[in-house]
């Protein structure tokens, strides 16, 4: 059998130093110790091995100090009789996941508190209190329950990340149906085949957005979809705050023949009811009932639907976001994402059930002005920022002046997510924004994971790139072909033990479940990532597995390449991917993103060839670099590897729904027409 990956690893992965020490009061004051000194652990290592060979302690201790109330007590934290794959949660116990992050505020001191603060790409700022939005979520429920709409019921969302979004995805979850977020940038055929597989009853939409002073229509393709949708029964429109194109003749008609099964209604008009209820009951559910469908990408056939439940997805959101990112009720958390993306129901369910605050930008990030993300820092207070590696590489080439231009002195900590570090980028963030004082924790793990699987903390030492370790009660490892726990070697990310966010499979595909995550090894999750741990305890994460370049039986992260590429001057951003060869089986293949004024000439091409030769080995010495102006990447980021590598070869690119800037590809499409 293969080895699992046999590539030299870059210097950086295992020979950095450690750069931030975390300060003796900021371990103190921190959640993680306090948990530690509550439940009378020795150290941050006692309690990783308990979380993790104990599991019904460690959860059953992470609901109560969460103050996770339940109309009905569970029997048992978890009930493993139908093997780890099927484990189920909170056995017997009913609750529902909105009581925790709104009714058990009110009459509070938290209830004056702000829950949602923010600003759309034209400079509209608005905040909620966490009174205000129980208010609306409850207004939004009546009007649901109006509609004949409940318990069971799949319910899509199709919107800008503005607050309302919030609200529908609330109100869903407070009747006790299931919520279905969708990405923003979607076309119809997306949509169509998401709500088609959950068999959606409702859509929520809006007019629609602007992207760098453009308007994007929404309204229409939510139409157009709805109208394939035969089990949708309500389409709930968001009207625009902002004069935008004229929608009118996009309205669906009034005539039975051509709008036979759903109904379309305006928000503003159904919410505006003297009739509805402020006051409405949050339905009680089974902490195991479906609460989330989420849906994931997958590189051939239909996307897969992660199943969460009430007391699975946010309590492990709310458990990341105080463990990992040691967020406290005083502090606002702003991580740019979309709520199609694991992020940003991760964003809402931490937040409320740590009573903080969430800071949602509907807009671009570097628009009107490259320093949008640091102005908004400083408008609105934000404390802790999470940001993407891409992201940090597209905003650092407009230099240090427009961050330093900004207040960003209340910022304590920074969180990334999405992709692999490079060395430079990591430190650019940490000396030049954060000036060497504060920690970038790193948050690696999925939308079936329902948050991390490794992170960054707070009590212990970092270096560039790395991780702390596995968040508490996750009993990750590194292996290798047989299963074997690896170190100081690349291997493959697997998790041993159950969770309580994990998903409860995927939606009316029990076989696709088990086939991708628990076929490999026995009772083993394998997740999907390359991952390898240092001398000093520190996790790296390098890339999907299925990424992997082989060249010549030489196997090769796509990250490792990438971060030779992006150290260069005059390189800001790179993808690199295998191709077919005669002779070596696969040869690679870079595409570089080039700074500003650069020039993309055979001279730099060559010594950037040379430099993956130098660093990695000749025989991995990519067969060509291209220079494109921009590289296929989803909204949150992330590289579209696959994409890019169809794209390039000619062949189908498969699902695409997820990408952020179709135009890429037709520039990779004529390089590789040129070839």
């Amino acid at each position: 059998m293969e080895n699992t990956h046999t590539s030299s690893v870059s210097e950086f992965q295992f020979g950095g130093d450690f750069v931030w020490h975390p300060a003796p009061e900021l371990v103190a004051q921190s959640n993680l110790q306090r948990f530690i000194q509550k439940h009378e652990l020795g150290s941050y290592d006692e309690l990783m091995q308990r979380s993790t060979t104990d599991i019904e302690w460690f959860w059953d201790a992470v609901l109560g100090d969460l103050d996770i109330q339940f109309y009905k007590p569970y029997s048992r934290v978890v009930d493993l009789s139908d093997g780890k794959p099927w484990a189920r949660w909170c056995v017997g116990g009913e609750m529902n996941i909105v009581h925790n992050m709104l009714d058990k505020y009110a009459g509070t001191e938290i209830d004056n508190r702000v829950a949602i603060k923010s600003e759309t790409e034209d400079g509209t700022i608005q905040t909620l209190t966490y009174k205000t939005l129980r208010v609306q979520t409850n207004e939004m429920a009546a009007v649901l329950r109006g509609l004949g709409l409940g318990k069971g019921d799949a319910m899509g969302v199709f919107m800008p990340m503005v607050p309302e979004i919030v609200v529908a995805m609330l109100a869903i979850i407070k009747i006790g149906a299931i919520f279905l977020p969708l990405f923003s940038g979607f076309g119809a055929a997306a949509i169509i085949s998401r709500l088609n597989d959950a068999e959606a009853k409702a859509l929520f939409t809006a007019d629609g957005t602007y992207r760098r002073g453009k308007f994007c229509a929404m309204r229409p393709i939510a139409y157009e979809a709805a109208s394939q949708v035969p089990s949708l029964r309500h389409l709930i429109v968001l009207p625009s705050e902002t004069p935008a194109p004229k929608l009118d003749g996009l309205k669906p008609s009034n005539s039975k023949a051509a709008r036979p099964h759903y109904e379309a209604h305006s928000w503003r008009e159904v919410t505006s009811l003297s009739s509805l209820s402020s006051q409405q009951p949050t339905e009680r559910t089974s902490a195991e009932d479906p609460m989330m469908i989420i849906y994931t990408s997958g590189t051939t056939g239909r996307p897969k639907g992660a199943v969460h439940t009430h007391c699975g997805f946010p309590i492990k959101s709310a458990q990341d976001m105080w463990h990992g990112l040691d967020l406290h009720p005083d502090e606002t958390l702003f991580w740019m994402t979309d709520m199609g993306w694991m992020m940003g129901p991760w964003e809402v369910f931490g937040t409320l059930l740590l009573g903080a605050t969430m800071m949602l930008y509907d807009g671009a990030p570097d628009f009107p002005e490259p320093d949008r993300v640091w102005s908004l820092v400083d408008r609105h207070q934000v404390t802790a920022l999470g940001v993407s590696p891409t992201l940090i590489r597209a905003l650092r080439p407009h230099g240090d002046e427009i961050v330093h231009r900004h207040d960003l002195s209340s910022l304590r900590k920074f969180a990334s997510t999405g992709e692999p570090w490079n060395p430079d980028p990591w430190m650019w963030l940490f000396q030049n924004v954060g000036r060497g004082k504060l920690p970038i924790i790193n948050y690696s793990g999925g939308t079936e994971i329902s948050g991390g699987i490794v992170m960054g903390n707070v009590l212990t030492p970092m270096k560039p790139c790395a991780f702390s370790g596995p968040l508490p009660g996750m009993a990750a490892d590194v292996v290798d072909e047989h299963g074997r726990s690896v170190r100081r070697q690349v291997g493959e990310l697997v998790i041993r033990e159950p969770w309580i966010g994990m998903t409860r499979g995927f939606w009316r595909d029990r076989e696709r479940y088990i086939e991708i995550y628990w076929s490999r090894f026995p009772d083993v999750w394998v997740h999907g990532d390359w991952a390898a741990v240092d001398n000093d305890g520190l996790w790296y994460i390098l890339g999907r597995s299925d990424d992997t370049i082989k060249v010549g039986g030489k196997r090769v992260g796509p990250a490792e390449v990438e971060s030779i590429l992006v150290a260069h001057p005059q390189v800001s951003e790179a993808a690199a991917v295998g191709v077919p060869d005669s002779i070596k089986g696969e040869a690679l293949i870079c595409f570089c993103v080039l700074k500003k004024g650069a020039d993309g000439n055979v001279t730099l091409a060559t010594e950037l060839k040379e430099n993956v030769a130098r660093d990695l080995g000749k025989a991995l010495a990519p067969r060509n670099v291209v220079f494109v102006a921009d590289i296929p990447k989803t909204r949150n980021a992330k590289v579209m590897r696959r994409i890019v590598r169809a794209a390039y070869l000619g062949e189908k690119l498969g699902d695409t729904s997820a990408l952020e800037n179709p135009a890429s590809l037709d520039e990779i499409k004529r390089i590789r027409q040129q070839a």
